[in-house]
């Protein structure tokens, strides 16, 4: 069977990550291994390239990323070096001497070594006359580039086994003990397939992988979702209940995972509780909404305190009405926490977007003396409505230090503030948002102009250079008591992400039927239909390791938390762990999920 395009690029790339890894289930640990797997892919990257792609505090890789630079990264072309070499052949004659090519390669662009100049001579100095015949450079590299790629696809074939698993990669995770109940870690990564072309066409894979017996299929059909939900209505008496808000956001961490800040909710006593959460809109245009509104939300009510990971889950907002999630019941007098919840598959397709520009933070007026640009100042700004947690137009001290623990990980302890407080200007001895601008423009002054760090904060508040919010997703989080007061407060950031993910476990379990895959009846998945999103736990009661294969390639409209249509999760004896999530790529049309999970045999 001829493969489709997209398939022979997936081959490609299973091809090029085996011949390194003994799976592609193995993640990249360091920037040398991103290389050498690019080059088995044909791929020629620079050292700028690979900086790009293996950023700062980055620890690993896993497939799917490989597969996302892969995309990214041009095939090493033999005819386009050729017209460079030809722009410093002089005399025209299809050579280069030693000096010449030596001058320009290590003190111009990504500058090579001496020695690495004379490597280049001793493979194409065919006279060794001290000349390159840069034809035969060039014949030989791109020789050496398609045996690399030959070999590797040919490996990959010829290892029946390794072919049976396709393509895809775990989840970075903790699975959940079937016995011991411990929090899981599944993180909400990765990077978005955007391409969605498989509607359109029939399945493309091996008919192996068809024919597989120890299957399960799930197939739901899901309506537009501009409608509100039916199932539950607002209180009519709303506006006379006690209401609390508090604000937050989402944060795109470099290694994929999404972080916020979680909350304490103190309820004195037994009352009627009605909880939302939705995204916080920060634009000024009421025709045009910011572009994270479509981002999911979810908000975990829990019991306990934020250092247990065995907190029980009380309730979660699973029901919709347009941008808001919600809930309404009644809720015991105690202490709860709130953990805020997206699945990532909106946000994560909207922190691919490329920059077209890189913006001017800083001017110089008349006199000289530094200005912050009117873009800029728009996004402090919006910084400032989304730390400002409780919406009252001011900076706490207990503010800013989240603030300041998200961008440069310390605190400004009590004098530190005075200081501030002396300097810039406030009220009630809080911070305003021209004391803000102050603070940030006082940053600038410090560092004589220089925009490195104030594009460092911009970046950890999930800003790209074009000054675009692209990985964060403010929202606002709203209790209505009938009967008491409640009190809420931020907890820390990040203080709760194994009680989330055991949460958000522990509610498709609690809510899905669980379906055994045929001939593996210790192997369960459970799949939850929700408002807006359908979201699936594998269970592994054996007493092995099993590697589950995952096919969603028949689905249509639809994108997947782990960012591919196809991939493969290996779930360890006696744990469970979340699958995916799976959301519509446009909201306003019809989606439906198809997935098909499979056993893959053992190596």
């Amino acid at each position: 069977m001829q493969r489709s395009e997209e398939e022979s690029f997936y081959v490609t790339c299973r091809a090029a990550y085996l011949s390194v890894f003994r799976s592609s289930l193995v993640n990249m640990t360091s920037k040398d291994q991103l290389c050498t797997v690019l080059q088995q892919a044909g791929r020629n990257p620079t050292q700028k390239a690979l900086d790009k792609h293996w950023p700062p505090g980055t620890k690993k890789l896993n497939f799917d990323d490989f597969c996302e630079i892969l995309k990214k990264e041009k095939p090493a072309e033999s005819d386009e070096l050729m017209r460079i070499f030809k722009k410093f052949d002089i005399n025209c004659d299809g050579y280069i001497s030693h000096d010449e090519l030596s001058k320009v390669l290590t003190s111009t662009g990504e500058k090579m070594s001496s020695k690495e100049v004379d490597d280049i001579f001793t493979l194409a100095d065919v006279n060794k006359d001290g000349k390159l015949d840069y034809a035969e450079f060039c014949r030989l590299f791109g020789s050496t580039l398609e045996q690399c790629q030959t070999a590797a696809l040919e490996k990959l074939e010829a290892d029946a086994k390794i072919k049976r698993q396709n393509f895809g990669n775990q989840l970075d995770s903790s699975p959940q003990s079937l016995e011991s109940q411990p929090a899981p870690e599944t993180h909400h990564r990765t990077q978005l397939d955007t391409t969605h072309r498989k509607e359109s066409r029939s399945s493309s894979r091996p008919s192996s992988a068809r024919s597989r017996r120890s299957s399960l299929s799930t197939a739901i059909s899901m309506g537009t979702g501009g409608s509100k939900s039916g199932r539950l209505a607002e209180p009519i008496s709303l506006q006379d209940w006690h209401h609390t808000l508090l604000k937050g956001c989402f944060y795109v961490e470099e290694n994929g995972v999404i972080v916020s800040l979680q909350y304490r909710l103190h309820i004195p006593q037994t009352t009627s509780v009605y909880l939302t959460i939705q995204p916080l809109n920060l634009s000024q245009n009421p025709e045009k909404l910011s572009p994270w509104m479509c981002v999911d939300t979810a908000l975990y009510v829990l019991t306990g305190n934020e250092t247990k990971e065995d907190s029980n889950l009380v309730c979660f907002t699973e029901l919709r009405d347009k941008e808001r999630y919600v809930w309404r019941g009644e809720l015991n007098a105690g202490s709860y926490l709130l953990l805020p919840f997206t699945t990532g598959c909106r946000l994560m397709k909207k922190a691919r977007k490329t920059p077209t520009k890189t913006a001017q933070l800083l001017n110089r007026n008349q006199s000289g003396e530094l200005e912050l640009t009117k873009e800029f100042k728009a996004a402090l700004s919006d910084i400032f409505d989304v730390i400002d947690l409780d919406g009252n137009g001011l900076l706490s001290l207990e503010e800013y230090n989240f603030f300041e623990q998200k961008t440069s990980g310390e605190k400004c302890d009590e004098d530190a503030w005075d200081v501030c407080k002396e300097n810039f200007d406030t009220k009630k001895n809080e911070l305003t948002r021209q004391g803000f601008m102050e603070l940030n423009l006082m940053e600038a002054n410090d560092r004589e102009g220089d925009p490195v760090d104030l594009w460092l904060t911009l970046e950890a508040m999930g800003y790209n250079r074009s000054l675009e919010m692209v990985e964060a997703c403010p929202f606002v989080i709203e209790v209505y008591c009938q009967d008491v007061e409640a009190t809420q407060q931020p907890v820390q950031l990040d203080s709760g992400i194994k009680m989330l993910n055991s949460a958000v476990q522990r509610s498709i379990t609690s809510k899905a039927e669980a379906k055994s895959l045929k001939g593996h009846e210790s192997v369960l998945v459970y799949t939850y239909k929700g408002e807006s999103r359908i979201s699936s736990v594998i269970a592994n009661k054996s007493n092995q390791k099993v590697t589950v294969h995952i096919n969603n390639e028949q689905s249509k409209n639809c994108v997947s938390s782990r960012g591919m249509s196809v991939f493969a999760v290996e779930v360890p004896a006696r744990t469970k762990m979340v699958c995916q999530h799976v959301m519509a790529v446009n909201s306003q049309q019809e989606w439906t999920y198809n997935c098909v999970e499979s056993i893959i045999p053992s190596l």
